[in-house]
C-alpha cells in the first residue's frame, strides 16, 4: 500500500480505503477481505475497486467488473486467489489532503462506545472512525477529517519515524488525560501518511508482546533501538515463521451494533486481551448484480452495519489451548450474528465453515471459470486441529523459551524481510515531506 499511496498523492489523491500496513498488496486487499477506519462509508477495499484483470486457472485472461462479468468480480473478491490470479486492478482515489485533524471521544461502556460510534457514521463531514478499547469501561473513539490547513500555534504530528511514539501509546496517554478532564476535547493534527500508516510501527499494539517475550523493558530507549524489528513487514514475517502466532489469537471478527455488549463481554470475561480495535464496517453492496461469491449476502437491502473488533494477543495455555480458544471464538461470534474475515486462519470444521459462506454461489462459479481443481478457499484458510493437537503433544527444545522467538527473527533477517523494511521506510519519509530521518527527540 505504500507504494500505491506514494503514486496517488503525487497526483493529490488517496485511494478510498487504505490499509493500515505498507506491506499489504493492492491485489491482497482485494483477494482477501480488508477494512480501515474509511470503511465506515465505502465498505471493505473490494468494494472500492472498480475493475480487475484476472488470470484464470485454465490461463485465459479476462476482465470483469462491476458492471462487465459482475459475478466473477464479485466472486474473486475476498476468495484467497481460489478464482485465479488477479494482475490489474482499478483503484477508486479521491482528494487527498496534507492533514488529519483526529478527535479523540473516550467512552466508559460498550454501549456507549457503540453510541458514539454510530453517532460519528452519521455525520457527512467525518472521514474517519475506528477505536481503541484498553478495558471494558475505557474507550477511545478516533475520529478524523481531512484538512489543508493548521490552526494557528498547532503542529502536525508524526507517527511513522523511529523516534516516535507508537500510536497506540500516544492514544493512551490521550485517555488518561480524558479521565481526569471529561469536558476537554483532545484533538491531534497528522500528516497524512502518518495517519495512513499509523499502526505500523508496533503492528497496533502486538510489539509489546514481543518485549515481554524477550524480558525486555518497554520505553522510548528501546523502542528507538528496536524499530526496524518492530515494523508490520519484519515483524508478522518472525512471527509466523517462529510458530508464535500458533499461539496467539488473531483474529478480526465482526457483529452487529446490537450485540456488541453481549461479545465484548464474553471476550473480557473468557481472554482479557487488551487493547482491542474498533472498526465500524459498512457491508451493503450498493450495485446491480452484486450477488456473487462467498459474501453474496451482502447484495441484499437491508445488509447491516457490523462492527469489527481486532483481537491479537497471545493464548494462556499450549497449541491445543490455542486451537479451542479460537474455536469458541468462532462459534461466539456466529451466535451473535457476527462474520469473521479469513485473512487469519480458520478452525471451524469444513460443513461449519459452508454454513457461514454461500458455497453454492462458489462452486457455480468455480464450475463456470475452470478453477475446481485448484484449492477452494476452505482448504487454502483452514488449520489442521488434528495436527495442531498432535503438536501441543510434542513439546522440543524449539518450541522453548527463547529458542522459538530467536528462530522467528533469525529467519525474518535471513529472508530479507529487513532489506524490504528499510526500502518502505525511505518511501513513507519522501511522502512525509522527507522528514523521516530528522533527529529529534523522542516522544
Amino acid at each position: 500500500m505504500d507504494a500505491l499511496v506514494e503514486a496517488t498523492l503525487k497526483h493529490g489523491l488517496i485511494p478510498l480505503v487504505v490499509m493500515e500496513f505498507p506491506g499489504i498488496t493492492v491485489g491482497g486487499g482485494f483477494s482477501g477481505t480488508s477494512g480501515e477506519s474509511s470503511s465506515f462509508r465505502y465498505g471493505a477495499f473490494d468494494t472500492t475497486i472498480n475493475s480487475i484483470e484476472i488470470v484464470l486457472a485454465d490461463g485465459t485472461i479476462a476482465n470483469a467488473s462491476k458492471t462487465e462479468k459482475p459475478d466473477l468480480f464479485w466472486g474473486a473478491a475476498s476468495a484467497f486467489g481460489t478464482l485465479g490470479v488477479v494482475t490489474l486492478l482499478e483503484v477508486q482515489l479521491k482528494d487527498a489532503k496534507k492533514y488529519v485533524e483526529l478527535t479523540y471521544h473516550l467512552s466508559t461502556s460498550p454501549s456507549e462506545s457503540v453510541k458514539e460510534i454510530q453517532e460519528q457514521c452519521g455525520k457527512a463531514e467525518n472521514d474517519f472512525i475506528d477505536g481503541i478499547v484498553y478495558s471494558m469501561d475505557s474507550t477511545v473513539i478516533c475520529v478524523g477529517r481531512l484538512v489543508d490547513e493548521l490552526p494557528n500555534g498547532s503542529k502536525a504530528r508524526h507517527f511513522t519515524r523511529r523516534q516516535d511514539r507508537w500510536f497506540y501509546l500516544h492514544v493512551e496517554q490521550v485517555q488518561k488525560n480524558l479521565k481526569k478532564n471529561p469536558s476537554e476535547t483532545v484533538t491531534d493534527y497528522i500528516f497524512i501518511v502518518d495517519y495512513i500508516f499509523r499502526y505500523d510501527r508496533a503492528g497496533f499494539w502486538v510489539a509489546k508482546y514481543a518485549f515481554k517475550y524477550f524480558l525486555t523493558p518497554l520505553n522510548r530507549v528501546t523502542r528507538y533501538i528496536l524499530d526496524p524489528f518492530l515494523r508490520t513487514r519484519v515483524m508478522y514475517s518472525a512471527g509466523h515463521k517462529s510458530g508464535l502466532f500458533e499461539y496467539y489469537m488473531v483474529q478480526d471478527v465482526g457483529v452487529p451494533y446490537e450485540t456488541v455488549d453481549e461479545f465484548q463481554t464474553w471476550l473480557h470475561e473468557q481472554h482479557n486481551i487488551y487493547p482491542l480495535w474498533l472498526c465500524p464496517l459498512r457491508l451493503q453492496r450498493d450495485t446491480p448484480d452484486s450477488g456473487h461469491g462467498l459474501h453474496s449476502e451482502f447484495s441484499k437491502a437491508g445488509t447491516p452495519d457490523l462492527l469489527n473488533f481486532g483481537i491479537w494477543g497471545p493464548i494462556v495455555g499450549n497449541r491445543r489451548d490455542a486451537i479451542q480458544s479460537n474455536r469458541a471464538l468462532e462459534q461466539k461470534v456466529e451466535a451473535c450474528g457476527g462474520k469473521k474475515w479469513l485473512y487469519a486462519q480458520a478452525y471451524y470444521t469444513e460443513d461449519d465453515f459452508w454454513r457461514l459462506y454461500d458455497r453454492e454461489s462458489y462452486d457455480a462459479l468455480r464450475s463456470k471459470y475452470s478453477a475446481g481443481y485448484l484449492l477452494s478457499v476452505y482448504d487454502k484458510v483452514k488449520v489442521d486441529v488434528e495436527a495442531g493437537h498432535e503438536a501441543a503433544m510434542l513439546s522440543t527444545v524449539r518450541t522453548h523459551w527463547p529458542i522459538q522467538g530467536l528462530k522467528g527473527v533469525y529467519k525474518a533477517l535471513a529472508g530479507g524481510d529487513y532489506l524490504l523494511q528499510k526500502k518502505s521506510d525511505n518511501a513513507v519519509s519522501k511522502q512525509s515531506g522527507g522528514t523521516h530521518q530528522q533527529k529529534q527527540p523522542m516522544t
